[in-house]
């Protein structure tokens, strides 16, 4: 018999500071209208001095399991996808665990930049499929304000912080085509693009610490022809039309990024989950804080189809279908 892995709870958290394009205008050579004109950004939020990447997943994490209706100690795994870890080492899926009380199962973080929760979506579902995990709780969770150049206006409007979680549980699957769990992932990387979009320093071999630089324009434009390509590959491998997708929810990176896969889909905006001009680009944490967001709200219902996309740093990029 084989397993599917559904998802039984989303949540999402905020720190509750929150910067205005208004508020950036004042210390840098910027505007709002500047701003939103590129980008669609409006605001974004960003964690309290002494606040961690672990505080902010502990309650994602906690969001979502409560939504799921799942108590933590029923748990066999845990990813945090992040580019922004409490330390170097353990990873902060460790300690995560610890502050849900764990001490059964195993935690590990998946670094693949903006990229990072649909890796870390990819390996739980192959855990739970192959049947190490029963149930996961994956996590995308992010202080990129701590790896901003607040004297660089071309990168330090995009980011803000923030945490999102999805719960999956195994379940065994008939191959009906109305079963609800993730149908497929697909993940992609193209190391020499390394530095179009990196950070110049941080944990690790360079010993410094740095900031994050980007050939915007290279970015651009290789997202909207790495986020076709991809979007074409999930619905050949499910054997879909377009049509078929009820909701795209993207990485929330840039709105005219989002305007243009929903475009590739024939989606109109009114089936977009579009939560970049309150959060900005969120990184690994923007897709699970789209998702939150949109199952909260009522958007999304059992039953349907969501198409989740992204691309990051390195450059990764990938693609999952989900049955809600």
């Amino acid at each position: 018999m084989t397993r599917r892995s559904v998802v039984m709870g989303c949540g999402g958290y905020l720190p509750d500071n929150i910067v205005t394009n208004d508020t950036l205008a004042q210390r840098i050579a910027t505007s709002d209208e500047w701003i939103v004109q590129r980008t669609g950004i409006k605001s974004r939020h960003v964690a309290a001095e002494g606040q961690t990447t672990s505080d902010l997943a502990l309650n994602a994490a906690k969001a979502a399991l409560a939504h799921a209706g799942i108590a933590a100690d029923e748990l066999d795994l845990i990813i945090v996808a992040t580019t922004t870890p409490d330390n170097t080492f353990p990873a902060t899926a460790a300690r995560v665990q610890a502050k849900l009380g764990l001490t059964h199962g195993f935690a590990f973080d998946v670094q693949a930049v903006c990229s990072g929760f649909i890796y870390a979506l990819a390996v739980a579902d192959n855990f739970i499929r192959l049947g190490q995990a029963t149930t996961a709780l994956v996590i995308g969770a992010e202080t990129f304000s701590r790896l901003l150049d607040w004297n660089d206006r071309t990168t330090c409007v995009l980011f803000g912080d923030g945490a999102g979680a999805v719960v999956l549980r195994g379940v065994a699957s008939e191959g009906k085509p109305d079963e609800r769990g993730i149908l497929s992932t697909h993940l992609h990387s193209d190391g020499r693009h390394y530095d179009k979009l990196y950070a110049d320093g941080g944990p690790g071999s360079t010993g410094t610490t740095g900031h994050i630089r980007m050939e915007g324009k290279e970015v651009f434009r290789h997202a909207v022809q790495c986020l076709s390509d991809v979007v074409d590959e999930v619905l050949l491998a499910n054997h879909l039309a377009p049509e078929a997708i009820d909701w795209l929810v993207p990485h929330q990176a840039n709105q005219r990024i989002i305007d243009g896969t929903a475009k590739k889909l024939h989606l109109p905006p009114e089936r977009v989950v579009m939560t970049v001009d309150r959060h900005a680009n969120t990184s690994a944490a923007s897709i699970p804080l789209a998702l939150a967001t949109a199952v909260a709200d009522g958007r999304i219902k059992q039953g349907q189809m969501i198409l989740l996309d992204a691309m990051g740093g390195g450059f990764t990029w990938g693609a999952a279908l989900v049955r809600w």
